[in-house]
């Protein structure tokens, strides 16, 4: 079976033949944690908490930090059943796609964490806030620690 074609006036006024729907930004696919090692370092690190979720970051070393921005997130069931749960991850990556890749750093892996109740019913302009301010308060921590 064949994918359907795109009459020729249509690509013309497109993205010369490409699928306008598909982003030519390397930074809006960020590579996502999937390894429970690398959840469990992220916790043990830097963590800011927010009404919305709360925000666990940890600086990579060595080979590691070369990757760019890494990003997790998980939900637990104290957040709610299965469909409160996806509803929550897929708020927490589209803040993410908004503000972490103007404002986290390259080298840096960040879990977001989802929070009962807070994480579906929050404004998202307020989640999109408390992950500026998270950002700002992890990397300020780290410039003046150590």
């Amino acid at each position: 079976m064949t994918p359907p074609t795109t009459p020729l006036a249509q690509a013309d006024a497109g993205t010369a033949g490409g699928s306008p729907a598909v982003s030519a930004c390397p930074r809006t696919r960020p590579t996502v944690l999937a390894k429970r090692a690398d959840f469990l370092r992220a916790a043990k690190a830097r963590r800011q908490g927010s009404a919305g979720f709360l925000l666990q970051a940890r600086r990579r070393s060595g080979d590691e930090a070369a990757q760019g921005i890494r990003v997790g997130y998980t939900c637990s069931k104290k957040i709610g059943n299965a469909v409160t749960r996806n509803r929550a991850k897929r708020r927490l990556r589209a803040v993410a796609r908004q503000i972490l890749f103007a404002q986290g750093r390259d080298g840096w892996d960040y879990v977001l964490v989802g929070r009962p109740g807070a994480t579906v019913e929050r404004r998202f302009e307020d989640l999109l806030a408390d992950l500026q301010t998270a950002l700002a308060r992890i990397h300020a921590a780290k410039a003046g620690g150590a």
